[in-house]
C-alpha cells in the first residue's frame, strides 16, 4: 500500500521536498528516497514470500532465520510510521490515489483478471488433489467397514477444504469479471465528446527548464506554447512589486553568500536596490539543488543563461506578457506589519499593471482583497475565485475559478461545468493527471512540466465505451477458457494417478489372496 500510494502521488514530490526544506533548510529528494525505500521493502518482502511458497510447495517445513525476523520487523516499522504520518498530516495523498483509480481502474481490472488466472494454477492443483484424496479414501473404505464413520468425517473435512479454497476464489473472480459495471472513468467516452486540450499556464514559468520566477523561466514557458504565466508577487520595502514564491530568500537566491544573517527575513523587508543585486539562477545549475528529480540535463548555453538570472519585477513579466499576448495569473503576498504598503498593496499593484498598458482581459485577478476597488479601476480584469459554491461565485459575479486539482474532482466538478464556470486547476505535472483533466473538460491547467505536457496531442488511457466493452468481454471469455482448461488438465492428471493407485491396490490384493 505504501509503494502504491507513493507511486500514484508522484505529482506531489516537489511539494513534499519543499515542505521538508522549510523545516530543515536542506534540499534533498526525500520523495525519491521514500520511493526507493518502499520499492526495496516491497521487493524484499515479496521475494521472501515467494521463497516461502516454493518451500511449502515442495513440502519443506519453514524455519525463518533470526536475520529475516529482524528484517521483517524493520520492514513493518517504517511502513507503519510512514502510513501513520500520511494519514495524520497528508490526507490529500489519499485523494490523489483515488483520482488515479478513475484513470487506471479499467487497466487494474484487466491486470487483476490476468493475475487471478495465474493464481488459479495452484488452486486447481490443490482442489484436484483433494478430490483425488477423497476418492482414494472412499476406495479404501470398502475394505475397512469398521472405520467407515471416521473415514466419512475425514472426507467431509476434505470437502469442506475444497469449498473453502474454491468458492472464495470463484466469488472473487466473478466480482472481477463484473467489475466494469461499477467503474467510472472520464477517459472512457466517445471521441466526439472529448473536449479540447486544456491550455497551459506555466507555473512560475517553466521551472524544469529555467530557474523559477526568472525571466528565463517565463521565456522558456512561452517557447513551449504556454497560453498563460503564473507567478507570485511580493512588494519590496520601497514599493516595487517583484516575483518570488517563498517567504524568505534561502532557496532561490545567493542570500547566504551576500547576507547570511538576513537569510530568514521576509523578502518584503528588503529594498529593491538590494534585491536586484541578488543572483536568482546559480542554485538551479547545482546538481544537489535541482528542484525536480526528473529534469532533463541543461545545455551549456542554458546553464550559462541560468547563472546570470536575477529577481524580475512584475513590470518585467507584464512587458513579456503584453508582447506575447499571454494571460497572467498571480498570488499576491501581503506585506508584513510596518510595511509602507501594508494597507494599500492591492491598489499599488493595480496601478503598476495599468501603467504597463497590457490588455486588461489578459489579467486573471486572483487576490480576494479589495475586489470592489479593483473592479472600478480595471473593469477588464478577469476575476478568479477559489473553491466555493456556484451560488457564491454568482453572487460575486465571478465566472473563473483556480482550484487545487486534489480538491476539485471529489467536490462537484459537474456543478461548475453546468454553470459554465471556467476552471483552472493547479499544479499538474504528470501526464495521467493531465489526461484526467483533459477528459473531464477542464479549461486550463497550471504546470511545472510544460515541456512534456505541451507535446501531448491526445489524452493517455483514452478509449471508447465500445472498445472497452470488447476488451472486457474478450478478457473475461479468455480467462474462463483458461481456467476451465487448467482445471481439466489437473483433474485428468489426478484421475490418472487415482486409477494407477486403484490398479496397484487391486494387484496387491490378488497377490495377497
Amino acid at each position: 500500500m505504501l509503494l502504491f500510494l507513493w507511486i500514484e502521488t508522484s505529482n506531489e514530490y516537489f511539494n513534499f521536498d519543499w515542505v521538508i526544506f522549510l523545516g530543515t533548510g536542506y534540499w534533498f529528494y526525500w520523495s525519491v528516497f521514500i520511493l526507493s525505500l518502499a520499492g526495496i521493502l516491497t521487493a524484499y518482502s515479496s521475494l521472501l514470500l515467494l521463497l516461502g511458497l516454493l518451500l511449502l510447495w515442495e513440502g519443506i517445513e519453514l524455519y525463518l532465520h533470526l536475520c529475516h525476523k529482524i528484517l521483517i520487523l524493520l520492514v513493518i516499522l517504517p511502513c507503519v510510521i510512514l502510513m501513520f504520518i500520511m494519514c495524520k498530516f497528508w490526507k490529500e495523498r489519499w485523494l490523489v490515489a483515488g483520482l488515479s483509480l478513475q484513470i487506471f481502474a479499467p487497466y487494474v481490472h484487466l491486470v487483476s483478471i490476468t493475475v487471478m488466472v495465474i493464481l488459479f494454477w495452484p488452486v486447481a492443483i490443490y482442489v484436484a488433489r483433494l478430490e483425488r484424496e477423497v476418492r482414494m479414501r472412499r476406495y479404501r473404505m470398502t475394505h475397512s467397514e469398521k472405520k467407515r464413520l471416521k473415514k466419512c468425517n475425514v472426507i467431509a473435512r476434505f470437502r469442506g477444504l475444497q469449498v473453502a479454497v474454491g468458492l472464495p476464489f470463484l466469488l472473487i473472480l466473478l466480482s472481477l469479471c463484473l467489475m466494469p459495471l461499477g467503474i467510472y472513468s472520464p477517459c472512457i467516452q466517445e471521441k466526439e465528446n472529448l473536449g479540447p486540450k486544456p491550455i497551459l499556464f506555466g507555473h512560475r514559468g517553466a521551472p524544469m527548464l529555467g530557474p523559477e520566477n526568472t525571466m528565463m523561466s517565463f521565456e522558456k514557458a512561452v517557447e513551449h506554447g504556454a497560453h498563460g504565466l503564473e507567478t507570485d508577487v511580493h512588494l519590496s520595502y520601497d514599493r516595487v512589486p517583484f516575483l518570488m514564491h517563498d517567504f524568505d530568500l534561502r532557496r532561490t537566491t545567493n542570500i547566504w553568500e551576500v547576507q547570511p544573517e538576513s537569510a530568514f527575513k521576509n523578502p518584503a523587508t528588503f529594498s529593491w536596490d538590494f534585491l536586484s543585486t541578488l543572483n536568482a539562477g546559480k542554485w538551479f545549475v547545482k546538481p544537489e539543488l535541482r528542484p525536480f528529480y526528473n529534469m532533463k540535463p541543461l545545455s551549456k548555453a542554458d546553464k550559462e543563461r541560468a547563472r546570470n538570472q536575477s529577481i524580475p519585477t512584475l513590470a518585467d513579466l507584464l512587458t513579456l506578457a503584453k508582447k506575447e499576448r499571454k494571460f497572467v495569473i498571480f498570488d499576491l503576498r501581503g506585506p508584513p506589519p510596518r510595511h509602507p504598503l501594508r494597507q494599500t498593496f492591492v491598489r499599488h499593484v493595480v496601478s503598476v499593471i495599468l501603467a504597463s498598458k497590457i490588455e486588461q482581459h489578459l489579467i486573471f485577478w486572483l487576490p480576494a482583497h479589495d475586489r470592489r476597488y479593483v473592479r472600478s479601476m480595471a473593469p477588464g480584469f478577469q476575476h478568479v475565485g477559489r473553491l466555493v459554491s456556484v451560488k457564491t461565485l454568482a453572487k460575486n459575479n465571478i465566472s473563473v475559478i483556480n482550484v487545487d486539482y486534489k480538491k476539485l474532482f471529489p467536490n462537484g466538478l459537474r456543478d461548475y461545468k453546468a454553470a459554465n464556470i471556467y476552471i483552472n486547476v493547479y499544479t499538474i505535472n504528470e501526464p495521467w493527471l493531465f489526461s484526467l483533466a483533459w477528459c473531464s473538460r477542464i479549461n486550463s491547467v497550471t504546470t511545472d512540466n510544460i515541456g512534456l505536457l505541451s507535446q501531448l496531442n491526445h489524452p493517455h488511457f483514452f478509449m471508447t465505451p465500445k472498445f472497452y466493452m470488447f476488451i472486457w468481454l474478450l478478457v473475461d471469455i479468455i480467462s474462463v477458457l483458461f481456467i476451465v482448461a487448467i482445471f481439466c488438465f489437473h483433474w485428468r492428471r489426478e484421475t490418472k494417478k487415482e486409477k494407477l493407485f486403484e490398479t496397484s491396490s487391486t494387484l496387491t490384493g490378488k497377490v495377497k489372496g
